[in-house]
């Protein structure tokens, strides 16, 4: 009878609890089916009643009693969280065991690629506006300053959204959670390369941002509660691969998108859809893709058994279990488990009346003081400030090199020649043209100064960092081109005239070659990553997370100390390379120890709260980096040596977390 076998159970089940007492007895009698089989259908393969986890009834009359007398209240209380904390360490300790049995195979590799998407689609997020900018500007009519605010935008939402939905993984499910923000960023992600207004724009890339800023936070924490403590750490650092692949994919789309002018169509003046738009919308492709695939995937088990949820964190086990064992060729082998252990369960307000806070335990404070000031005053700034300085510092070596080779005339005298060719880096002073023509050039980097032009024609000019200083036009006409009011400083106009003026923003025009190296840069930066990457995964269980964490920050200060010597384009954009591949292994550490330093219940909101922190962190980082470009290399390198080097003293403060169950 039921109760029989139930006694018989009992008998076996030994300190974990909830097992059959051997292998032997999950295939035993009359035609190999074990007892746990029994009332079993061969074709949904669901147990009818033999599991014991439903929770108990004490749970509801433990939360009724504490709305009792105040004495009463605080002992049932105090004896309510006592018991509730002894059955989540019971659940964790018998959940690392289920995942055992489980075993390591088809289904985590296939949620593996899934949540990978979902990650890259993060990494996507990152170089967008970065790579856009160059166009985007002259289609919008960008200032400086709205450049600047459109690459702080996605930071500011992925701050927002790393919050957000942290909290809310941890109340709604981490499935359910993460598809709503990829469903967000998806949405504005399309909108974005769609509407026409700089205001417009920057809204989406916003709420792009904000959909997206949880996808860190619930991939990690989804990923690591179908991992057992022995391949946690290593397939954990596997999954941030995908962030790598993500800056990878927009660079090779940037490259192979953007420069193509000729994709665009237009609708009169009022519409226009360029290439850069093109880029955005192939951007989304990451996002829509871990949509699709993640409506294939259950809900994390583990959330379901700290809420309560019995039955369905059974079944999804036991579909990890048999999804395993038939890639295995064991489709034989039966799931053993009949009961898991559930968490008491209270009422909603008092649960957040009494445990609202994730840093309430001194032992949460702890962990959460070293880790803000890690990921704050040490990691962000100095990553991500260093990461956008040296793009910038290349910039004004480029620049800086450009005017070493400018040509200089003075008091030349030009008359009645024809110009119909690029004129390019080039200060003319003093000069004098009578009868001269310009047409259909383009100027790059021309400057006249106190110069006379009489009875001249320009014609269809183009013109970049191109300007007239204290001029003087007599006679002139221009037709069709961009040469007026911010191209002629402190001028003198005489009968001279302007035609057909061409409309739009007067922005300088980008090179096409500057354009393919920033994306060929990108793309060297993003896969230096790769060999970090595998070091991590390879040594992450063998060493540990405080070493693979000290050690890697110890070594990417001293490699900052090389950045001095870096005064070629070459050389930064090796010591750029240096430094990224090195530095990913402290970002791989910092991931899992957060992950496994935080209970089941708190995971996500707290590893989404410290997200935040360092995308504001970043911000600031890039704020106050890119204010030293072309001025001094001293402070920006003492700046992040010095953090990282007091990162590594911090994180050894940590818990070591390396073979401990996932609490």
């Amino acid at each position: 009878t039921h109760i029989e076998r139930y006694r018989d159970r009992t008998l076996l089940k030994g300190d974990s609890g909830y097992y059959r007492g051997n292998s032997q007895a999950a295939n035993d009698d009359e035609g190999g089916h074990s007892d746990s089989t029994e009332g079993h259908d061969e074709d949904d393969e669901i147990y009818e009643g033999e599991y014991q986890g439903i929770p108990r009834a004490d749970s509801s009359k433990a939360a009724d009693s504490l709305a009792g007398g105040d004495g009463q209240q605080f002992r049932d209380m105090a004896q309510f969280e006592g018991e509730r904390r002894k059955d989540q360490e019971e659940l964790a300790q018998q959940y690392e065991t289920i995942l055992q049995e489980c075993g390591h195979g088809r289904f985590q590799w296939t949620l593996y690629f899934v949540l990978g998407l979902a990650l890259m689609a993060d990494g996507v997020e990152i170089f967008v506006v970065g790579f856009v900018l160059p166009s985007a500007e002259k289609d919008m009519c960008l200032s400086e300053e709205s450049k600047g605010m459109l690459g702080l935008i996605v930071y500011l939402g992925m701050m927002v959204g790393a919050f957000v939905w942290g909290g809310l993984a941890d109340r709604i499910g981490r499935r359910q959670s993460l598809l709503i923000c990829l469903s967000i960023n998806s949405v504005f992600s399309f909108f974005s390369s769609f509407v026409q207004g700089y205001s417009t724009f920057l809204f989406c890339r916003l709420l792009s941002g904000v959909g997206i800023g949880g996808s860190i936070p619930i991939v990690f924490s989804y990923y690591s509660e179908f991992l057992a403590q022995e391949k946690r750490g290593e397939h954990l650092s596997w999954l941030c691969m995908f962030w790598m692949i993500g800056g990878i994919y927009a660079s090779a789309m940037a490259w192979a998108i953007i420069p193509h002018y000729g994709w665009s169509f237009q609708m009169g003046s009022a519409y226009q859809f360029h290439s850069w738009r093109v880029f955005v919308l192939v951007c989304a492709f990451p996002s829509v893709a871990a949509i699709a695939s993640l409506t294939t995937m259950p809900e994390s088990p583990r959330f379901f058994l700290e809420n309560g949820k019995h039955d369905e964190g059974w079944m999804i086990l036991k579909q990890v279990h048999d999804t395993n064992m038939r890639a295995k060729g064991h489709p034989e082998k039966v799931f053993s488990v009949t009961t898991i252990k559930t968490v008491k369960q209270m009422d909603e307000f008092i649960l957040i009346s009494t445990d609202f806070n994730i840093v309430k335990k001194w032992r949460n404070v702890i962990m959460f003081v070293w880790l803000s000031h890690i990921f704050v005053f040490c990691f962000s700034p100095s990553y991500y400030g260093l990461t956008v300085w040296f793009p910038d510092m290349i910039k004004y070596i480029q620049k800086q090199d450009y005017a070493s080779r400018t040509k200089f005339f003075t008091k030349e005298r030009v008359e009645h020649v024809t110009f119909n060719f690029t004129l390019e880096n080039q200060v003319h002073r003093q000069g004098q043209y009578f009868n001269d023509k310009f047409i259909n050039l383009k100027m790059k980097s021309m400057v006249f100064e106190d110069s006379l032009f009489e009875e001249c024609y320009f014609e269809d000019i183009t013109s970049s960092r191109s300007f007239f200083r204290n001029c003087t036009f007599i006679s002139t006409l221009f037709y069709n081109t961009d040469l007026f009011q911010n191209r002629i400083i402190n001028s003198k106009l005489v009968n001279s005239t302007f035609l057909h003026n061409k409309e739009g923003c007067l922005l300088d025009f980008t090179d096409d070659n500057n354009a393919y190296m920033i994306y060929f840069v990108s793309f060297l930066g993003t896969l230096a990553v790769l060999p970090g990457n595998i070091v991590s995964a390879l040594l992450m269980d063998k060493i540990g997370r405080l070493r693979m964490l000290a050690g890697s920050s110890v070594i990417s200060c001293v490699s900052c100390f090389f950045l001095s010597f870096g005064s070629t384009e070459s050389g930064m954009i090796a010591l750029l390379c240096l430094f990224g591949g090195i530095s990913i292994a402290s970002w791989n550490a910092l991931d899992v120890l957060t992950v496994e330093l935080y209970p089941s219940d708190k995971r996500t909101t707290a590893f989404g709260f410290l997200n935040a922190l360092c995308k504001l962190a970043a911000v600031l980082g890039i704020s106050i980096f890119q204010s030293f470009v072309g001025i001094t290399k001293a402070v920006p390198i003492l700046f992040a040596a010095g953090a990282l080097a007091a990162g590594s003293f911090l994180a050894l403060k940590l818990p070591e977390t390396r073979g401990q169950v996932l609490q």
